[in-house]
Order: C-alpha cells, then structure tokens, then sequence
C-alpha cells in the first residue's frame, strides 16, 4: 500500500532528479515543481493543486488525477490516455495543454480556461457537459467523440465535425460556426 501524504505542500521541487516518491497525495499543493519527463507511474494525486508547474512529457502510466487543479502549468505532450482513469478528474486554467492526448477517456464536465489546446487528440473522449473557456482549438482532433452538453462559445479556431461526433445540445457561438462547416469548404462572412 503506498503511503499518505497529506495537506502537504512542495515548491520549486525538481523531479526530473529526484522522483517523486510513489504515494498518495490527498489535497497536497504543488508550486513551480518540474516533473518534466519525470515518472509518476502509479502515483495518486487526490484534490491537490499544480501551480505553475511544468509536466512536459511527464510519465503517467496508471498515476490517478481525481479532483486535480492545474494552474498556469506547462502540460505539453501530456498522455492523459495512461492515466487510470477510475474518478479521474481535474481542471485546467492557463494551462498550456499543446500535443496532449486524452483519446478515450471520459472526462465529463472538464474545465478548461484559458488554455492552449492546439493539436490535442480528444478522439473518442466524453467529453459531456465539458467547458472550453476561451481556449485555442487548432488542429485539435475530435473523431467520434462525445461533446453533447458542452460549451464552446468562447472557443476559437475549433474544426468538428457534427456528422462524426456527438454533439446534441452544445453550445456554439456564431463566431464557432465555421469550425463545424469547415469540411464542406464554405466562405462564412
């Protein structure tokens, strides 16, 4: 059983060279801490907070996110698809998420604010009732996902297609248009 680590905060910590030991994080805080290529395999993180944080290319093979809160982080080619995905969960604001990958998981009512979304794969994700709050969409993927209930209206430079994804009841805004119509090559004004 791994240990508990709790209420615990950790800042400017480098766990590129020194791992991070295998634990469970319950409502820890974590500020300007490099896990950049770092390995968090198996490791739990239960309602704590990433503040300013770099986790490019960081090793998620089964490490647990539940009720996570990233802040300001550096999550670039992030693969969110290792993770276990039993009660995972978190929120991302100014985050830069570029190269991420969240294909299959379900993440229903996902907030993401602020963030840099370009070319992450949300293919075959559930993604219902999820938020993009002002976030930049380009060239990410959405191939046979579920964004029913979702809100992009603050989205930008989004391309989905309505026929290959379920899209019942999101909520575009008429700026967003062209990003469901852009296969069909028509000139929106």
């Amino acid at each position: 059983m791994n240990a508990l680590i709790l209420d615990k905060t950790f800042t400017k910590e480098d766990y590129k060279i020194n791992r991070l030991a295998i634990a469970e994080y319950d409502s820890c805080t974590f500020k300007e801490c490099i896990f950049t290529e770092s390995f968090l395999s198996n490791v739990n993180f239960i309602g704590c907070t990433f503040i300013e944080c770099d986790f490019t290319n960081a090793k998620t093979k089964n490490t647990s996110f539940n009720n996570a809160t990233f802040n300001n982080c550096k999550l670039l080619g992030l693969l969110f698809n290792g993770c276990n995905p039993f009660l995972l969960s978190f929120t991302f604001t100014d985050c830069n998420l570029q190269l991420a990958s969240f294909y299959k998981l379900t993440i229903k009512k996902t907030v993401f604010k602020n963030c840099n979304l370009e070319q992450v794969d949300f293919s075959q994700c559930n993604l219902t009732q999820s938020t993009f709050d002002n976030c930049n969409l380009k060239n990410a993927t959405f191939d046979d996902s579920n964004i029913e209930k979702a809100d992009f209206r603050t989205a930008y430079d989004f391309t989905i297609d309505p026929e290959n994804n379920k899209i019942k009841n999101a909520k575009f805004s008429t700026n967003g248009l062209a990003g469901l119509l852009r296969k069909h090559k028509i000139s929106i004004s």
